[in-house]
């Protein structure tokens, strides 16, 4: 009975880990378009900030009369923390996406497991890369210069600088986020711990768009039903399901098999903005995507067989 038991519960927490790979993969993938719709009439860290702030506020009334306890301060400064390194990142984007095609912009995100590499061998008794991971960080980086050379950077280019340049630098805040996350103090509730995360880091957005003055730019008269329903799509999807599930994830499984999501949002990334945004597809970011996701595969493979980078979670996007 005790054996049939574990038999069921390990085939369950299996089912639940695919069901969360899946909303990793297809729905964070499909968010650049949303996103990408959202910032055409919404200034995009009011936009970013009041999607995370709605679906954390949300997730805490459903899960604080449940939790066991109710969070310490530790444990409300880890999620701070967690919140806004991951969500700062995803107001980045947001920010980045009114000058970078959506496509384009999932593939500049999908370099997260190169820092979360470097960021791993950096830190204090961090692992060492090994051979196939340093590969795979070559080949990746490779692939990242294909896309966004020098004539880029310098506004020469088919990418715009400055875009890319934060959206580099959102990529290494999300995947210093997820490594923290996975050594963080947290509640014994996995939803209040991501509820938690969402208010803060959305709450962090929303000064950082007071600050920006976005605000007195903000009409919701002028906000189109394209742009209401990609935000509405972003809270629902992309933060109460997605992100849910990446929290979930960071706790279950290894940071190098959550990086996997990088195959993946890309792919249906470009598509999509292909397909329903008349985004072009040229051939020189086919072969950038093809080499970025070979250098992801190379490190995921490489470092399959290794001990987690850090504990298990003790996130967001």
């Amino acid at each position: 009975m005790i054996g049939e038991m574990t038999g069921d519960h390990a085939r369950a927490q299996r089912a639940r880990i695919a069901i969360a790979f899946a909303a990793v993969y297809l729905l964070w993938g499909s968010t650049f378009l949303a996103m990408r719709f959202a910032v055409e009439t919404i200034p995009p860290f009011l936009m970013a900030g009041a999607r995370h702030v709605v679906a954390g506020a949300l997730m805490m009334a459903w899960t604080w009369r449940r939790a066991a306890h109710r969070p310490s301060w530790r444990e409300w400064r880890s999620a701070t923390v967690v919140g806004v390194l991951l969500l700062g990142a995803n107001g980045g984007v947001a920010w980045a996406e009114q000058r970078v095609p959506s496509g384009t912009a999932a593939l500049l995100v999908a370099t997260v497991p190169l820092w979360m590499v470097l960021i791993d061998w950096w830190r204090p008794r961090g692992t060492h890369p090994g051979v196939g991971v340093l590969a795979g960080l070559a080949i990746g980086l490779a692939g990242l210069l294909l896309l966004v050379g020098p004539a880029e950077l310098t506004g020469h280019g088919g990418v715009d600088g400055l875009g890319a340049l934060v959206l580099l630098a959102g990529s290494v805040s999300w995947a210093a986020g997820s490594i923290i996350a996975q050594r963080a103090p947290h509640p014994s509730a996995p939803m209040l711990t991501t509820g938690m995360q969402l208010l803060t880091g959305g709450a962090s957005l929303l000064v950082a768009a007071v600050i920006a003055g976005e605000p007195a730019h903000l009409s919701l008269a002028h906000v189109t039903f394209k742009s209401a329903l990609g935000w509405g799509y972003l809270v629902v999807f992309g933060s109460l399901i997605g992100f849910t599930a990446y929290a979930y994830l960071l706790r279950t499984t290894t940071a190098a098999k959550v990086a996997t999501y990088a195959y993946v949002n890309p792919i249906v990334a470009v598509f999509l903005g292909w397909a329903m945004a008349g985004e072009p597809v040229t051939a020189r970011t086919l072969a950038s995507a093809a080499v970025i996701v070979a250098g992801v595969a190379t490190i995921t493979v490489a470092r399959r067989d290794q001990a987690p980078p850090v504990a298990e979670e003790a996130i967001g996007d």
